[in-house]
């Protein structure tokens, strides 16, 4: 063969017996690596995966109670703020009724008042007439005791 001679001090392509030697001297080494450097790696790994998991779930467990939380708090809000437009609404009522309540008051006073002033009025206006009646008549006398220059009687 005188193509394979071309390669007499080179690899040999045809298997002999050192290729099994080579086969389990890697296998031997890939054991031994996984036994001590893999297999505690993996273990490694592993156990973070599990811390991650536990951790995100722990996350997810926490989110899931702020929300609850945060809903919780966002009705009691509205519910708060129900009441307190409650209470201003029976506030403003209260006020509105004692307003009307003044107000009817002042309202009864004014027409007392203005009743007392109208008797007053009439007292006054009928003293006016009476007085100017008497003052009439004593005019009307001595005018006319002026012009007839005598004595008049009443």
């Amino acid at each position: 063969m005188p193509v394979f001679g071309f390669f007499e001090g080179s690899i040999q392509l045809v298997p002999d017996g050192t290729l099994l030697f080579h086969l389990a001297l890697i296998a031997g080494m890939v054991a031994l690596l996984n036994a001590t450097l893999l297999k505690p790696i993996n273990r490694i790994l592993e156990e973070r995966e599990r811390q991650t998991k536990g951790r995100l779930s722990e996350a997810g467990q926490t989110r899931a109670l702020i929300d609850e939380k945060m809903r919780e708090y966002e009705r009691r809000l509205r519910q708060a703020r129900t009441e307190g437009y409650a209470l201003m609404e029976q506030g403003r009522a209260a006020l509105s009724s004692e307003r009307e309540r003044k107000v009817a008051e002042v309202r009864s006073e004014i027409t007392r008042w203005l009743g007392e002033e109208q008797e007053k009025l009439k007292k006054d206006t009928s003293q006016v007439k009476q007085t100017l009646e008497a003052d009439a008549r004593s005019l009307a006398l001595r005018i006319s005791r002026q012009i007839l220059q005598r004595e008049v009687g009443e």
